[in-house]
């Protein structure tokens, strides 16, 4: 049997240089052995490697909704800062550091050379792994529904990641082949190879386990689903405001999703948030009140301030830096607009609108529902495009203004009155729920929906709209990521695990 040939000494020489981290010449090299504990310190490697790459995945995942944890953070510390950006740089020093000592080590076991890890890359290593594992303990304690993202993501990356895991697993066949012609410990042969051959086994038939509501014929997809403006359009203006509402309309959104407040003098104005410190200056007119509710401002305090300029110094998205000269000019003129404002530049745009109204706990919530009924009969506003989503005083809602469409923020029971429109997270519904919910004729919004990916996902699986950040993003597709019909996925899926096989072989065969 034939050793694979050694590498020339100064490349044996550099690639321990940097994985033992001190200079061995080559006759000290020749009395240096991998030890059972090098082995191990590979493993561990090995798996702070894949457990890395499992990171890389989430972080991709999440940043669907990391604008709602720098708005948390910021309600929390007061702070604004894209986290998004740390989280991105701080994946990719943890990855390129782990892939760089993963491909050394795999290097010196081709080339047949010793692996002696240094003392600082296993304390390295051993602190990634713990920061990993702190973000997804963090992660499953304040942010669980994201395990439910990560679920329905495998629908639109199972097939490639399958892909992608066979082609990893045929690459190792190169080491794993070398390292088993070199030792002579016979049961260390069969245990390697016994795991190698089920590991592979399992992602050949992995596909029988693999669902996705976009493996489909293209005559089968359903209509895209309508898009909603989260706030408007906040990624291309400062969130629920006239301007934010306008760029939603140049989006072709259907429905301009809002938040509605009642002032202290019963006017019912846009804010999301219950302080004005995020979305306004009202730090620099008010400094002493500016931790009140925002309710307890009368409309003339609130037409005083600044709710455009935030925009532009804090950017909450990457899209803020592409704007306009003109654009930005109106983004400082902006102030909180009243709800007949809005209603009437959403009668003269011919859009809908949905809103929550805010605060439900407070003690003066029914005067609230009355003053925001009260609006939106003046206003003129055809009934129909209003969609109410509070389920405070619905029925009396209903009384006064039976035009107005009722939105639903949970899913149906049974042997109760049928729901026309559910609002519901992205997370809350199943691919089934959602073709059964269509089937039935009930119109089902889901948010908030930012990433292409997502919105191909919810595309196949039949959603009538969803609600989006991303408005410039998502009007511009076409038709979802991917689509396959099953018969091709089925050769797809074969020619994959047929070329991977020959590869392997011929790996084992070439080094023997």
């Amino acid at each position: 049997m034939a050793h694979p040939p050694d590498c020339c000494h100064p490349c044996a020489t550099c690639l321990l240089c940097f994985y033992s981290c001190h200079w061995v010449t080559t006759k000290k090299r020749k009395g240096l052995k991998t030890t059972k504990c090098d082995c191990t310190w590979f493993l561990f490697l090995l798996c702070v490697f894949l457990f890395m790459l499992v990171w890389l995945y989430f972080a991709i995942i999440i940043l669907n909704d990391f604008h709602n944890f720098n708005e948390f953070i910021f309600k929390q510390k007061k702070l604004w800062l894209d986290w998004s950006l740390v989280l991105l740089i701080a994946t990719a020093v943890l990855i390129t550091y782990s892939t760089a000592l993963l491909v050394l080590a795999l290097c010196l076991q081709l080339c047949g050379q010793p692996l002696k890890l240094h003392w600082l890359h296993k304390t390295l290593l051993i602190l990634s792994a713990l920061v990993v594992a702190a973000a997804f303990t963090g992660l499953g304690i304040k942010w669980a529904e994201e395990w439910r993202s990560a679920q329905i993501s495998l629908q639109a990356t199972g097939p490639f990641l399958h892909i992608g895991f066979v082609g990893g697993m045929t690459l190792l066949a190169w080491p794993l082949a070398s390292f088993i012609y070199r030792t002579h410990n016979t049961g260390l042969k069969v245990f390697l190879l016994l795991v190698y051959c089920t590991l592979m086994i399992a992602l050949y038939l992995a596909p029988l386990g693999i669902t996705s509501p976009c493996i489909m014929e293209e005559n089968q997809l359903p209509p895209k689903p309508a898009l909603v403006g989260h706030r408007g359009a906040p990624m291309l203006a400062p969130e629920n405001t006239l301007m934010s509402l306008h760029k939603a309309v140049d989006c072709d959104v259907q429905v301009f999703e809002t938040d509605v407040m009642v002032s202290a003098d019963g006017v019912p104005f846009l804010m999301h948030d219950e302080e004005l410190t995020r979305t306004t200056n009202v730090q620099a007119v008010f400094p002493e009140r500016a931790a009140l509710n925002s309710t307890a401002f009368n409309w003339t305090d609130l037409q005083q301030l600044d709710a455009g300029s935030w925009f532009l110094e804090r950017r909450p998205f990457p899209t803020v830096q592409s704007l306009s000269a003109g654009d930005r000019y109106q983004v400082t003129q902006q102030r909180i607009p009243s709800l007949e404002q809005v209603l009437e530049a959403a009668k003269q745009s011919n859009i809908s609108i949905m809103f929550d109204l805010r605060p439900e706990n407070h003690s003066d919530y029914q005067s609230f529902v009355n003053a925001t009924l009260e609006v939106i009969l003046q206003s003129g506003i055809p009934l129909q495009q209003v969609l109410w989503l509070p389920d405070g005083f619905r029925e009396q809602v209903k009384q006064r203004a039976p035009g107005v469409q009722q939105v639903y923020g949970r899913k149906r029971v049974q042997n109760e009155e049928p729901l026309l429109r559910v609002n519901l997270p992205y997370q809350d519904m199943s691919s089934e729920e959602i073709r059964q919910y269509r089937q039935g004729n009930i119109s089902v919004n889901l948010y908030v929906v930012n990433q292409p990916w997502l919105f191909s996902v919810l595309w196949c699986s039949g959603v009538s709209s969803v609600t989006t950040n991303a408005c410039q993003v998502l009007k511009e597709m076409k038709q979802p990521i991917w689509l396959l019909p099953s018969s091709t996925y089925l050769m797809i899926w074969i020619v994959v695990d047929c070329a991977s096989l020959l590869t392997i072989l011929w790996a084992f065969l070439l080094l023997k």
